[in-house]
């Protein structure tokens, strides 16, 4: 029975103690409203009073002249394409400048010629060697005149420190032109 009627008067409390809370929250929120930032206020409201913005008008807008293309002196068409002038070995001819399709493929024309390294030099006599490093890992020996990378590369020239190369590519209108490349020594 005291047991009941303790745990009834803590029943009673909750709800005051509830009250009490509340009120000591409201009292410490009107508290804070003081007067302590009022000067940080002021200089918000003023810090703007002065300020007025000014917008450039915007530039005049002069109508579109449209430009007629006379071709009065045979000039080529600008809106075309332009073929780029090859180098032919016998005259003009579109099969005199491309690969030698009917020989046999060398060994390192399987691989990409950015895949390869020169890693040394040789030369027996007048015959100078170069070696080759490539992306499996494997070593060649190559001289001048072998073929090398996927672009019907022929080695051209070799010294101590590079390796020189004639490569053939085709343009997108089907045309072939040479281009060199070459292989610097990895040390």
């Amino acid at each position: 029975m005291i047991l009941t009627g303790v745990y009834m008067f803590a029943q009673n409390l909750l709800p005051l103690r509830r009250v009490c809370l509340w009120m000591a929250t409201a009292i410490l929120l009107i508290a804070c409203g003081g007067e302590e930032f009022q000067d940080l206020r002021d200089f918000v409201r003023d810090a703007g009073a002065d300020l007025r913005g000014q917008v450039d008008s915007p530039p005049e807008i002069r109508p579109y002249e449209p430009f007629i293309y006379e071709n009065n002196a045979s000039l080529p068409d600008p809106f075309k394409p332009r073929k780029q002038e090859t180098k032919n070995a016998g005259g003009s001819g579109s099969g005199l400048n491309q690969p030698d399709f009917a020989r046999p493929k060398q060994e390192l024309e399987e691989f990409p010629l950015e895949s390869m390294k020169m890693v040394g030099f040789l030369r027996k006599g007048s015959v100078a060697n170069a070696v080759i490093r490539s992306s499996e890992g494997k070593l060649h020996r190559v001289k001048v005149g072998n073929y090398i990378g996927m672009n019907f590369g022929q080695i051209t020239s070799i010294t101590e420190s590079e390796l020189k190369i004639k490569e053939m590519v085709q343009d997108g209108a089907g045309d072939w032109s040479e281009r060199l490349s070459s292989l610097q020594l990895v040390e």
